[in-house]
């Protein structure tokens, strides 16, 4: 469907789409009119240690105050102790009524604290904020007393900023008034192209046989018809080439530019596929349905969120995990469903593999300049997600990110990449192509993937090897062993010293003699207690933030407190879907072109299965962005090739359709 198409219908059906728009627009005035303006107090503590300090150190006699050997953990403690429900209790007993958060201030490392209230009296607000900064330093006294820490050391709480005259907070009334609005209008649109599909099949049905089609005359720039893989082309560059920590303001993570983009490409999905200008193709119906479950997982954990007494922060982390659930649900059905042809199918996987060595070149740039060329990208309306991302160094070596948001989503993202720059590289259809084309993302690729200096990196590209070079022929698996020693070579003649500090990773690793692997086996014992209180869907897609728990590092772990046993479920049943996709393809491919591509797939999906345990893969919008779409691709490529498969051979019909000779040669006996 073209944008001039989608014009002419809302112009045919504009007794559906202006009364509706209209509406919304008064009920968005309504709104703006009725709904009070909320007002926002902050005020900032710090601690103090105790004036016993110097006597008798280390302890000092404070098992609070040095529980980890800072304040720091004081100060965390009693962000917690805040931020539960019998503090919220004892706060509204007296008077504060209004929604309150603590948490450490922003852009310090310090003991610090910011005590925020929201509400729509003023008066009210910095009373109650007041009140808020006097009970964080009786609770403090408190936690002390009750540990029977002496009065000589305790640590005590000192305003830094008092509180502050409130200020009106015109962002929530702005995004209320600004959802109705949207509201609405997505409604009238939906619903004119309904309303246009159902009267257009009506008048065929009364209509007599059409006539001969006239000539169309010529297409106008605008009439020029968009398909899948252009708008999937478009979501990809938005994701690529901008840096995934540049966000819409008050999006957090999810709202990226290339998220929104895809979020409105599932809007001409549906208008498209209402108005029957669009068929999902057949035999492309399981990566949907396997969707569908992780969708299921995704809406019980957001349910089950709902239902508990959660924080402000995390109620808005279960909203954006909404939003994201949609992003990934939009990908999956523009690929599966979307893409008619199995040539712009080939064409999308070629751009991806191109693009994608783009961000690997730009990773060599970071690698050998000792800088991250995504700080210095900066976009009029966009702003960090993440705050104060700084270069990562390991041994010697800057860690690369290009445009993503960490190396590890660097590396995990042209891990999944590589097996398809490998097929294109051998494709017979690309060999007139000169060889820098066919295997330049190859080399970019692979020889970025070191460069990381992570455990995660290299376990792809390992994995990699060993699904694609096994498979090969002799004569090319020994030539590829010879030419990946020789690369080893390279790296160690070129960049001293990074092949020992990655052999050095992998043998703390082995040894468990590595801090970040220690402390990551730490962190799995301690998301048991959040599974035992939610065993089936978690603590709500989205809401276990590292500013509230911990980092998890581990997709798995991570998937278990958020969503539970049901959600672990759904996203292995994924994971495992993409492998039996590349499986199929191979197994049902006539040429040894497609059983390279279903190799590829093969691949691809079997190190997502193995690196997702090394990384909260699904918190990154570039990796998960790939990811889903290449687990589209895989269902797609697979309902193409079983149609154009020989059918098994039958009692009836003992040879197959392909090895039966043609009608015109069957010689019928006389009678």
């Amino acid at each position: 469907m073209s944008i001039g198409e989608i014009v002419a219908v809302l112009r045919r059906r504009w007794y559906v789409m202006v009364p509706l728009t209209l509406i919304s627009l008064l009920a968005g005035a309504h709104l703006y009119r009725s709904v009070p303006v909320a007002y926002q107090s902050e005020s900032s503590v710090a601690l103090l240690d105790s004036t016993a300090v110097a006597e008798l150190a280390p302890a000092f006699g404070n098992p609070i105050a040095n529980a980890g050997g800072s304040l720091v953990v004081t100060a965390d403690v009693l962000i917690r102790t805040l931020s539960g429900t019998d503090a919220a209790r004892d706060l509204q007993g007296i008077g504060v009524t209004d929604p309150y958060t603590v948490g450490f201030a922003a852009n310090t490392s310090g003991p610090m604290l910011t005590l925020t209230v929201t509400g729509t009296d003023r008066a009210k607000v910095l009373e109650e904020t007041d009140k808020l900064t006097a009970f964080a330093g009786e609770t403090l006294n408190a936690l002390q007393a009750a540990a029977k820490v002496k009065p000589a050391y305790m640590v005590q709480t000192a305003p830094v900023v008092l509180p502050q005259t409130p200020v009106p907070q015109m962002k929530s009334r702005y995004q209320q008034v600004l959802g109705v609005v949207i509201l609405g209008t997505t409604t009238a649109f939906t619903l004119s192209f309904l309303t246009d599909s159902l009267l257009s099949a009506l008048r065929r049905r009364r209509a007599a046989p059409a006539a001969p089609a006239r000539g169309r005359g010529r297409r106008k720039p605008w009439g020029r018809q968009l398909d899948a893989t252009a708008l999937l082309s478009c979501y990809l560059a938005l994701a690529f080439f901008i840096p995934s920590n540049l966000t819409l303001p008050g999006m957090g993570g999810v709202g990226t530019p290339a998220n929104v983009f895809a979020l409105l490409c599932l809007f001409w999905y549906l208008a498209a596929w209402i108005t029957g200008r669009i068929l999902p193709a057949p035999g492309t119906r399981l990566p949907r349905v396997v969707m569908c479950l992780l969708a299921f997982s995704v809406l019980g954990s957001y349910l089950a969120n709902a239902m508990r007494s959660s924080s402000h922060k995390e109620v808005l982390a279960a909203d954006r995990g909404l939003i994201g659930l949609l992003v990934w649900v939009s990908l999956v059905v523009l690929v599966s469903a979307g893409i008619q042809d199995r040539e712009r199918l080939d064409v999308l996987l070629r751009r991806a593999v191109v693009m994608g060595s783009v961000v690997a070149a730009i990773g060599f740039y970071d690698f050998f300049t000792a800088t991250n060329i995504a700080d210095s990208i900066s976009i009029p309306g966009l702003k960090s997600s993440v705050a104060q991302i700084t270069t990562l160094d390991r041994g010697s070596f800057t860690r690369p990110r290009s445009t993503t948001a960490q190396p590890l989503e660097f590396g995990g993202m042209l891990a999944i990449l590589l097996p398809f720059a490998v097929q294109q590289a051998f494709d017979p259809v690309r060999r007139h192509l000169r060889g820098w084309r066919r295997w330049g993302p190859v080399v970019l690729m692979g020889g970025a993937l070191p460069l990381t200096v992570s455990r995660t990196s290299i376990i792809g590209a390992l994995i990699v090897v060993l699904v694609m070079v096994l498979r090969w022929k002799p004569e090319r698996r020994w030539a590829a062993i010879g030419l990946l020693m020789g690369s080893v070579a390279c790296f160690k003649v070129i960049i001293p010293g990074l092949i020992g500090t990655i052999t050095a990773l992998f043998a703390s690793f082995l040894t468990n003699s590595d801090s970040s692997t220690q402390a990551r086996t730490v962190k799995y014992s301690a998301i048991v207690p959040y599974l035992g209180e939610r065993p089936l869907f978690g603590r709500g897609f989205g809401t276990f933030l590292p500013e509230l728990f911990f980092f998890t590092d581990n997709q798995y772990m991570l998937t278990l407190a958020e969503m539970g046993l049901v959600g672990l479920l759904a996203l292995l049943v994924l994971l495992f879907t993409g492998i039996h996709q590349g499986g199929a393809i191979r197994r049902l491919a006539r040429t040894e072109s497609d059983r390279e591509l279903g190799q590829a797939f093969f691949a691809s999906a079997l190190v997502s299965l193995v690196i997702a345990a090394t990384f909260d893969a699904l918190s990154f919008p570039m990796f998960a962005g790939v990811f889903f779409l290449t687990i589209a691709a895989g269902g797609s490529y697979l309902g193409f090739i079983r149609r154009t498969a020989p059918e098994p051979a039958t009692v009836e019909s003992p040879c197959s359709p392909s090895s039966q000779p043609p009608a015109d040669r069957i010689r019928v006996p006389a009678p």
